[in-house]
């Protein structure tokens, strides 16, 4: 009785949140353009920015999905576990509906590219690594203690940099989930995994993590991050490293050691090893589509690099080849199921949805309902949690690149992106710095920060470990553990 008061009194939040948004389309003219009627929107707002119009409490159903994601599964864990497709349908609507009717056409296109330049591609990137790395089973005799563990971590935050946090953490959240399946305490190991694996880890190459590809497509050097960040990488790796080996300690002094497995030790050993091949073709891919340029072409309105098509279709062979050649048994033996893409899927594509105005607003930049926070950003401390927070909910990669062009603007207006994108390095060198570590850094504050995270807890799931809820993660373990890491390296790196 009590839960269900509870899930009731969620559903009444939900409902007042959002009536307001359906009854109410026409409002998003009125917060900025009184005078303007719906009729004429298209020809008002054909040469305008949509960013520097919407109101900010138009992200309120960002806000409601994110609640969703947060309050269902404690709640109401039986209604979410079947029905999230459909809250995440719900919450698309909220949003759409109104922006639609009042920008018609303008919408038509916002929606259509977010879908067709990032979630698409997004989804492509996900399934393919996924499907991949979950025909690459580890065997042998692998023991879930604080220093077996700790290695796992070590490796996994240098793989990232290299095959990307998303490749890294698919990779090895399964052989980590099986040395620690005996173990009563793991939800702790997990989270270190999220932190230093599927986020921090990324910080050396473009190819970690999608801002700082974003950053090379834009002028910096290949080589800048590892030769710029790896004192900060270092840094903060190995802070979280000595934490989680002395928590892990503590945790595995605790545990019932006749519970481990102590039968004859096996050699370690890899099969479907060939599914590597597929993986440095999934590398390859991404790489491709950030050094050719081969044109555009008009999908649905929406200008496509011919590059990235082909960057998708590579992905999409690649992960078609890994399920033809790798056998039913690798996978089996895997645990391996496609629910956790689809939660992927289906969450991600409310929240793509729901994430526009977000978007929009920032990119509007100083002429934006977040002015106030572009016009704030001055040293570099700033920039790094500026950028970090933002990227703590919101999409890391056109948050770089927001913060990315504020500073080029601060300190080189009206010069060159090329030319001031090298005398940034030359001259102003820790902004970019501040602005790549906040970027990917703080992807590890929360679930959704970053593609990996919620992979990551869907698995954990799925084989049986409870992983805290979307609160739970912050205040019992982002907040505490990351916020101070955070502040150490503000105060040695970025003051």
């Amino acid at each position: 009785m009590k839960k269900l008061k509870v899930f009731c009194t969620i559903v009444l939040v939900i409902v007042a949140l959002a009536m307001p948004l359906v009854c109410t389309g026409a409002l998003y003219a009125e917060a900025a353009h009184p005078a303007v009627t719906a009729e004429s929107a298209e020809t008002s707002h054909g040469g305008h920015d949509i960013g520097t119009e919407l109101p900010l409490w138009s992200v309120l159903p960002f806000a409601g999905i994110l609640l969703s994601i947060a309050l269902f599964p404690l709640f109401a864990p039986h209604f979410w576990h079947h029905h999230f497709p459909k809250v995440s349908a719900f919450w698309a609507l909220v949003f759409a509906i109104p922006f639609v009717i009042y920008y018609k056409g303008i919408a038509a296109h916002e929606i259509l590219h977010i879908y067709i330049i990032d979630y698409i591609p997004f989804i492509i990137l996900l399934w393919a690594l996924f499907t991949i790395s979950g025909g690459i089973l580890v065997r042998g005799s692998l023991k879930g203690t604080p220093l077996v563990n700790s290695i796992i971590l070590v490796i996994g935050s240098f793989l990232a940099s290299w095959i990307g946090t998303t490749g890294a953490s698919m990779l090895l959240i399964r052989p980590i989930l099986r040395s620690n399946a005996w173990r009563k305490h793991k939800v702790h190991t997990i989270v270190f995994f999220i932190f230093l694996v599927s986020n921090i880890g990324g910080s050396l190459t473009p190819l970690g993590d999608p801002p700082l590809f974003l950053g090379f497509l834009h002028g910096v050097p290949f080589f800048w991050t590892l030769t710029h960040l790896f004192t900060v990488w270092g840094f903060a790796v190995t802070i979280l490293l000595i934490l989680y080996f002395i928590i892990d300690t503590y945790f595995y002094s605790k545990e019932d050691k006749s519970k481990e497995e102590y039968g004859e030790k096996q050699a370690l050993k890899v099969e479907g090893w060939h599914n590597f091949i597929f993986l440095a073709g999934v590398v390859g891919g991404v790489l491709f589509s950030g050094l050719v340029k081969l044109g555009e072409v008009n999908i649905l309105g929406v200008h496509q690099s011919i590059e990235n098509l082909i960057r998708d279709a590579v992905l999409i062979i690649m992960g078609l080849l890994s399920l033809k050649t790798t056998s039913q048994q690798i996978r089996k033996d895997n645990e391996f199921t496609w629910f956790p893409i689809q939660e992927v899927a289906y969450l991600f594509a409310g929240i793509f949805m729901t994430i526009i105005p977000a978007l929009a607003i920032l990119k509007a930049g100083e002429h934006g309902a977040l002015a106030f926070l572009i016009n704030a950003v001055k040293q570099p401390a700033h920039y790094f949690w500026a950028t970090g927070s933002l990227s703590s909910f919101l999409d890391n990669a056109p948050t770089y690149l927001t913060f990315f062009n504020t500073a080029l603007g601060s300190f080189y207006a009206g010069m060159p992106e090329i030319e001031a994108v090298h005398r940034l390095i030359a001259e102003q060198n820790v902004y970019l710095q501040a602005i790549a570590a906040g970027a990917v850094f703080m992807g590890a504050n929360t679930y959704i920060g970053n593609a990996p995270n919620f992979m990551v807890k869907s698995i954990s799931e799925e084989a049986g470990i409870r992983m805290p809820s979307f609160f739970g993660y912050m205040f019992k373990y982002s907040i505490p553990i990351l916020i101070p890491v955070f502040i150490l390296v503000t105060y040695v790196f970025f003051r």
